[in-house]
């Protein structure tokens, strides 16, 4: 696999609704569609011993049911899109994991118990998030297709691959994009004057070059001092999608590996795309 937007499912109405966001992705990106279930269950058997081969091939059975369902749902959203299927003995975790080594995104749906267990509850839901290769995209909360594309700034480096993403979804989606910035109590600032060039400073620093690049979006600019988990999570309340990177410094620091990613991951009232620092892209000048 080169590329593509991988949906993560286990047969539940939330994963229905992750495949649906992977899909209008993919049309909009021009990239296949990968429907991908692991039914393999970690740890169930160890050594040598090998399951019992009635038990395997009902689970296989039921995996490509799963993935089936959610192929047909799409397809008939999209008509003659690119879908490729799999069904792997794999675990969830490591199998969205090698695809995230070449996926252009993976997406989940959020926490539901479906025929083959959860696929997005605790471990899963960090691994993913704090390992994957490639941009995560967790679909939860409320469908908003006109509201506005969300994004934490933080003026770091590592919070480029965020903006390069914020923007690229407002773009493709034909949405405004608010990018936002919290100034941590902690940060050394002496006055409100002062305080407020320094958060109006960072946006300025970190969207100039964007905005020249993605001349069509419209970017409306929020600097405030309040804690960051607690604004974007009211933001999410409005919002097409959050948007956030992984650690950086100022007002996001130890993002993704932090509370703030997992407080928006299983609380937020939108999709959250969580980005990943490895391939961070150049600064448009």
């Amino acid at each position: 696999m080169s590329g593509g937007i991988v949906a993560g499912v286990d047969g539940t109405r939330a994963s229905l609704r992750a495949v649906a966001f992977a899909a209008e992705e993919a049309v909009l990106r021009h990239e296949p569609l990968f429907v991908v279930n692991g039914f393999g269950i970690p740890d169930a058997f160890y050594g040598d011993v090998l399951p019992p081969k009635g038990w395997l091939d009902a689970r296989r059975e039921e995996s490509q049911t799963v993935v089936r369902d959610a192929m047909a749902a799409a397809g008939t959203r999209y008509p003659g899109m690119e879908i490729v299927q799999e069904s792997s003995v794999d675990a969830p975790i490591p199998l969205l994991l090698r695809h995230s080594e070449e996926a252009r995104m993976v997406v989940l749906g959020s926490a539901g118990r479906g025929v083959l267990g959860n696929l997005l509850t605790g471990s899963t839901a960090s691994a993913l998030t704090a390992h994957a290769k490639c941009p995560v995209a967790v679909v939860r909360g409320g469908d908003r297709p006109d509201a506005p594309v969300v994004v934490g700034v933080d003026g770091s480096r590592a919070g480029e691959p965020a903006l390069a993403l914020a923007f690229e979804e407002a773009s493709l989606h034909q949405v405004p994009l608010v990018a936002f910035h919290a100034r941590h109590d902690a940060e050394p600032v002496h006055g409100f004057a002062e305080a407020r060039g320094a958060e109006t400073g960072v946006l300025a620093e970190a969207l100039g070059g964007w905005q020249e690049k993605f001349p069509e979006v419209t970017v409306e600019r929020v600097a405030e001092k309040d804690r960051p988990r607690h604004r974007l999570l009211e933001w999410s309340r409005t919002a097409r999608l959050v948007v956030v990177g992984s650690r950086g410094r100022g007002g996001f620091a130890g993002l993704l590996l932090g509370s703030t990613s997992q407080a928006l991951v299983q609380h937020a009232r939108c999709p959250v795309l969580v980005a990943r620092t490895g391939s961070t892209p150049e600064h448009p000048e």
